[in-house]
């Protein structure tokens, strides 16, 4: 079953199945004489704006994205996860905090409990009932994804037959990759092809039309692991190991488990479209709107700096955005003018002595941070991802770290995880800190976690516990 018409089915299957929860429910309620005077005609709307209520909550919730057989009982735990909290915010939606309060709530109110029971019983069944298919059309291989094994050694030889065994996992291994060149390069393995090594992966997925790569590697192999990731950024591929090297990546990825054979997602995709473009316009309309209505404070910012110290109220600085585009970046200058025309290129440090009377308070509150709100705008950034960070440092991080330039895949951000986890970059150690949690965000960036973020960074600025 292609992508495409997955999801499709998917939408067909709730959206069917939100009617007729809803249906079921108007007609409870109507014997039970809570829903006198409503005709099926009316019922019918009330069930389509549900139904698009519905629709934004499951988005908002990822119960749209891809679905690889997964278990189908923790997609029923999703739902209900999310059916519970969408059927919460329409009874506070609907409170009436008068004569909710005033006196015992009503059994019309209370009856909303079997609305949920009903939205789970049919949105669950619909979901497993489809699952059951799509997996029953895996088992007769209509719709696995292309795979190739990393290793030829017994590790992958084992998977390879694990794979095979459950075709309900997905899938479809065609050869294998050997992981170091040499001239006792194998032609075969379990009667599958060596389709060629670990310098020629990119030319392997792209030749052979590659979806998945799984990688299988011995214990005195695990370093290869990243030479397979740095290979495999910027394909159109998922990227999977065993969970034994689970440590190498920082002890955070996604996992998935079935049949027995545990996979951990090393690279899974970003956020989809639609998320996509919902964090793009809260960029706008939060950047618009805290600029303009913070007009007042912008120009107490710009007179308590004049008066500190000479030099310009706004600090500019060409920084490195997604795919490495340079770009222009703006805040309140919280250093004294030309700080590193002694010292060169600088991080700052805890008790810079370059920072300025004003701009230690700016860094406190993180206020220092808000003429980026003109580059979010601008589609330079967004409120929330990696720092950006300067050519300088890029150029020489990337080949001191690896898997450095991944934080290069997003737009950068005002704030991110590893600001409110870190600390101020004093070391390459700090560095390679930070990037394990600009990486995680990175694997599973998404709008919750983008306002986790938000409500974070807002509780650092107000506590003063900004840097």
């Amino acid at each position: 079953m292609p992508k495409w018409f997955a999801k499709v089915a998917t939408f067909v299957v709730d959206a069917f199945a939100i009617q007729a929860a809803f249906l079921t429910w108007a007609a409870v309620r109507h014997e039970l004489g809570f829903f006198a005077g409503f005709g099926l005609g009316h019922r019918m709307l009330i069930s389509s704006l549900l139904w698009l209520y519905w629709v934004l909550v499951f988005l908002f919730f990822g119960l749209y994205r891809g679905w690889h057989a997964q278990s189908r009982l923790d997609e029923f735990v999703a739902v209900t996860k999310g059916v519970t909290i969408g059927v919460a915010m329409i009874f506070l939606a609907t409170l009436d905090l008068e004569s909710d309060l005033e006196r015992p709530i009503a059994l019309s109110r209370i009856l909303i409990v079997s609305y949920w029971a009903f939205l789970v019983l049919f949105v669950g069944a619909g979901r497993m009932g489809l699952r059951t298919v799509q997996r029953k059309l895996l088992e007769r291989g209509i719709g696995l994804r292309r795979t190739v094994v990393v290793g030829v050694n017994e590790k992958a030889v084992r998977l390879a037959r694990q794979l095979e065994e459950f075709p309900a996992l997905g899938y479809k291994v065609i050869g294998f990759v050997q992981t170091t060149p040499g001239h006792r390069e194998r032609q075969k393995l379990e009667e599958l092809p060596v389709l060629g090594n670990l310098r020629n992966l990119p030319h392997i997925v792209r030749q052979h039309q590659v979806e998945e790569i799984v990688v299988a590697l011995e214990e005195d192999e695990r370093k290869l692991l990243v030479d397979v990731m740095d290979q495999c950024d910027g394909l159109p591929v998922g990227v999977k190991i065993q969970p034994d090297l689970y440590d190498i990546v920082l002890g955070q990825a996604r996992t998935n488990q079935l049949y027995g054979v545990p996979l951990i997602e090393v690279m899974p995709h970003l956020m989809p479209p639609w998320e996509e473009r919902m964090k793009r316009l809260m960029d706008v309309v939060v950047s618009a709107v805290v600029l303009v209505a913070g007009i007042p404070l912008w120009l107490l910012v710009a007179l308590a700096i004049k008066l500190d110290s000479p030099g310009p109220v706004l600090f500019k600085q060409k920084r490195v955005g997604k795919d490495g585009k340079i770009f222009t970046i703006y805040k309140f200058r919280s250093m004294v003018e030309g700080a590193e025309k002694m010292t060169g290129p600088k991080w700052a440090e805890e008790d810079d002595p370059r920072i300025t009377r004003v701009g230690r308070v700016l860094r406190k509150l993180r206020i220092d941070e808000f003429p980026q709100l003109i580059n979010v705008l601008a589609g330079d950034m967004s409120l929330v991802g990696p720092r950006p960070e300067r050519p300088y440092f890029v150029r020489r991080l990337k080949h001191q770290i690896p898997l450095y330039t991944r934080r290069l895949r997003v737009k950068p951000g005002i704030t991110g995880w590893a600001q409110v986890k870190g600390h101020y970059d004093t070391s390459i150690e700090d560095v390679r800190k930070k990037l394990e949690y600009d990486l995680f965000y990175i694997e599973n960036m998404s709008l919750r976690m983008d306002l986790k973020i938000l409500l974070t960074t807002i509780y650092v600025a107000l506590a003063g516990k900004g840097r």
